[in-house]
């Protein structure tokens, strides 16, 4: 099966977890994350997540998965082992038409997760169509010595100086960016002279 990569825009978006185990309990994380609005239908809940409901960071139904349950929402995401809710959300999501993501079971999948290495706004994600979650891993865990924390302030360095060069009205192409951050203005993120590292990016993309 061929996936479309895409990265959504969650804010707000209301969102729903089937399921209160230690899957779940990574699928909210992330969603939180991502500042969507997190309901979860389950009768139980790991400490973390009874910790983000009495935070009021998100809304817990105490019960199992039910009909009806799915409809209004963007996404949903079904974590538990009972095949029987996996198939059942899965067909309601259909009906309802919102997208669906059933923790190792592809065939109730609309869209897969990829393994994602995180350095402030930069993200780099990593998936195998479903294959193989634990390559998947692998392969983003290898990425993290390469992709350093210093990628962190670069991100927010590009940010910044995109920004200005826009509210200046200062056109810039891609050959631009790529030849600017080639060189000297990463040196200088892992040195740690940020002001520095933001001039020499807008001279380098603004010539």
């Amino acid at each position: 099966m061929a996936y479309y990569p895409i990265f959504m825009n969650l804010s707000g978006q209301r969102c729903l977890v089937i399921g209160g185990g230690a899957v779940a309990e990574r699928k909210v994380e992330g969603l939180l994350e991502a500042d969507a609005s997190v309901t979860i239908v389950s009768p139980t809940l790991t400490e973390a997540l009874e910790h983000r409901v009495r935070e009021k960071k998100i809304r817990h139904y105490m019960r199992e998965y039910r009909k009806g349950d799915i409809a209004g929402y963007r996404l949903g995401f079904v974590a538990t082992d009972n095949p029987q809710i996996n198939r059942a959300a899965y067909e309601e999501a259909q009906e309802a038409g919102v997208l669906l993501n059933s923790a190792d079971d592809p065939a109730h999948c609309d869209f897969i997760l990829p393994s994602v290495l995180r350095r402030g706004e930069l993200q780099v994600a990593v998936a195998t169509g479903g294959a193989s979650p634990a390559l998947s891993r692998a392969i983003r865990e290898e990425l993290e010595d390469y992709f350093s924390e210093d990628y962190e302030l670069l991100s927010g360095v590009v940010a910044d100086v995109r920004r200005e060069l826009k509210e200046k009205g200062i056109a810039t192409d891609a050959e631009s960016w790529r030849r600017a951050l080639n060189g000297e203005v990463r040196r200088l993120v892992r040195d740690g002279d940020i002001e520095a590292a933001k001039r020499r990016l807008r001279e380098e993309v603004a010539r």
